[in-house]
């Protein structure tokens, strides 16, 4: 490239600049530097059709900075250009999305569309991914965002559809993207979004391959790639589940040859709840129950009959022509005072045997009652990228990692998903109470907080209670610079955040700027990116033991609960904290 001073005068923008020609850009955050210093970086330009004038390929905001400028001064200096020899659009356009992504991140849309036009100009995806130092799926991803509608990919960029939603779309055929434009006009409707759009561009349920029985290379139906997650789905509901149950068929007909006297394939969606069967071997009349979920799990319950069944067969063993059985020795009523009485010189006992009543309520824990019953929490999330931020949090893989430990310790399968509801022996508690008795006190200690874990329940008052007294420093197990910047959507919100992590001067600089400005000064703040002093440690105050909020509006459900649960701490314990969470 040969470098000169250009007249402004003489350049005009390219329609290869991937930021466009006729959009004019945000110049808020240059155009103090062009005021105090000039034009620094040279515009990339190359010859126009008319002689001594150029098209700018890369630098469109300096340029209109500079246009800006000479308006106020009545005139500038010419401008450094760096000179491209006349070439192909492609070439010009790949020079500008290199200059761009090197100096500010162009939306995603932008991006998309520039990478189409690469490719209209022959460029092939494996070119892409070389020029600009991208994988093959991220280039898929961005051309996948091509397939969108225009009216989409524009609702998109003014921030009328949230990220996880037009991911989502990029599944869709142009049918099923009218068709959910459609429901977005419509008065009476609501056009599904996020994880529930997934649900309806499949038919009710997105079902993935891998629970798939058959061989996908023999399947007839369409099959969907989604670029954004590891699973691919089918598309066609119906088709998928003749060739599930088809399947389904073939493995209940093997158990048939291999002995098993009956089979139950249950209701879809039915659950296989144990404390409603009993065990039963084949050999004495044992059957498969076959559940099938609304997401096209398949799983074999084997050996089992139903209490009711049992009870029957108990009854039946005794012959049809068996002598009237003698009247019992003990009546029902004294039955029920023996039962009593035992009952309560057990419990009495146990207060003087608190080893035994900690495992006794462990296996309670985890089994369940005719009593009472402990679930896990869901831990349901509102977006997929939400789960996503979760699941990935150290937090999670600590827990994660405690929980695989107490699986091996109890003896349990290592997939299990839970430790609570995860036993699957006979005799229910007692049985597991059995394996709990051979173990230490701490050992069975170690047990107990995962599943007091696996049961605590989400935005409950215990949470904020138990984050207090225990010191849990947010600190040390959250940071995330990517799905919480992206949820904060209230302007006034936004800008209390970008003073905290900012400054003050920053966030009134951009206190009249869009969300989508004020949002990427605090991922710049997170991540240390274009020229912003990363902000090390910074803690939303919604995530502090006890939390607080930014604005006086209330509705802060953490905030509100852990109000409510203050006055059950004693100035004691509150004092205690400091040192608690020092010591944590």
């Amino acid at each position: 490239m040969e470098l000169k001073h250009i007249d402004i005068a003489h350049l005009s923008v390219s329609p290869a600049n991937m930021r466009g020609v006729t959009k004019k850009p945000d110049l808020t955050n240059i155009l103090p530097s062009v005021r105090a210093r000039g034009i620094l970086v040279p515009l990339i330009v190359r010859p126009s059709g008319a002689e001594g004038t150029y098209e700018i390929v890369a630098g469109k905001r300096r340029y209109h900075a500079a246009l800006t400028i000479a308006g106020e001064q009545d005139g500038m200096d010419p401008l450094p250009c760096a000179v491209m020899e006349a070439g192909d659009d492609a070439a010009a356009l790949e020079a500008s999305l290199i200059e761009n992504i090197a100096r500010l991140d162009p939306d995603e849309i932008n991006r998309c569309e520039a990478f189409t036009r690469l490719v209209r100009e022959g460029r092939s995806i494996e070119d892409i991914e070389l020029t600009f130092g991208l994988t093959s799926l991220q280039v898929k991803r961005t051309l996948a965002i091509g397939n969108l509608l225009p009216r989409i990919r524009t609702m998109y960029r003014t921030e009328k559809v949230d990220v996880v939603t037009m991911r989502h779309l990029t599944l869709a055929s142009k049918t099923q993207q009218r068709d959910w434009l459609a429901l977005v006009d419509c008065p009476e409707k609501r056009a599904p979004t996020g994880s529930q759009l997934k649900a309806w561009l499949f038919g009710g349920s997105a079902i993935a391959t891998k629970v798939a029985m058959f061989d996908l290379a023999g399947y007839p139906g369409e099959i969907v790639s989604d670029l954004y997650d590891e699973d691919r789905y089918f598309a066609d509901s119906e088709v998928f589940w003749t060739a599930q149950m088809a399947e389904v068929e073939k493995q209940v007909s093997f158990y048939h040859d291999t002995g098993w006297s009956d089979d139950v394939v249950m209701e879809r969606g039915a659950y296989f709840d144990r404390w409603e069967y009993e065990r039963c071997p084949k050999k004495k009349g044992g059957k498969i129950f076959v559940t099938v979920s609304h997401r096209g799990e398949v799983a074999f319950h084997e050996g089992y009959i139903t209490n009711k069944e049992a009870r029957r067969r108990a009854k039946g063993e005794m012959g049809s022509d068996a002598a009237k059985p003698a009247r019992p020795e003990v009546s029902a009523a004294l039955g029920n005072y023996i039962d009593l009485h035992r009952h309560v010189a057990v419990r009495a006992s146990l207060l003087s045997e608190p080893g035994i009543a900690l495992r006794m309520i462990v296996a309670h824990a985890i089994v369940g009652s005719p009593l009472w019953r402990v679930d896990v929490e869901k831990q349901r999330a509102a977006s997929d990228a939400i789960a996503e931020s979760v699941e990935v949090s150290q937090s999670e893989a600590a827990f994660d990692t405690k929980r695989r430990e107490v699986l091996a310790l109890l003896g349990f399968d290592a997939e299990t998903p839970t430790v609570t509801g995860g036993y699957d022996g006979e005799h229910g508690v007692a049985g597991l109470f059995v394996r709990l008795a051979a173990l230490s006190d701490e050992a069975v200690m170690s047990i107990l907080p995962v599943v007091m874990g696996e049961t605590l329940a989400v935005a409950s008052a215990e949470i904020d209670m138990l984050g207090r007294l225990l010191g849990t420093d947010m600190r040390a197990c959250w940071q995330d610079d990517t799905v919480l910047p992206d949820l904060i959507r209230d302007k006034q919100l936004l800008t209390a955040i970008v003073a905290e992590v900012a400054g003050d001067d920053v966030a009134e600089a951009n206190a009249d700027t869009t969300a989508k400005v004020q949002r990427g000064i605090l991922v710049d703040c997170l991540t240390g990116s274009n020229g912003r002093a990363k902000v090390e440690g910074w803690l939303p105050k919604y995530f502090a033991f006890p939390p607080s909020g930014y604005r006086d509006r209330g509705g802060i459900g953490c905030v509100e609960r852990s109000a409510r649960i203050a006055p059950l701490l004693t100035p004691a314990q509150i004092e205690e904290e400091p040192e608690m969470r020092q010591a944590a």
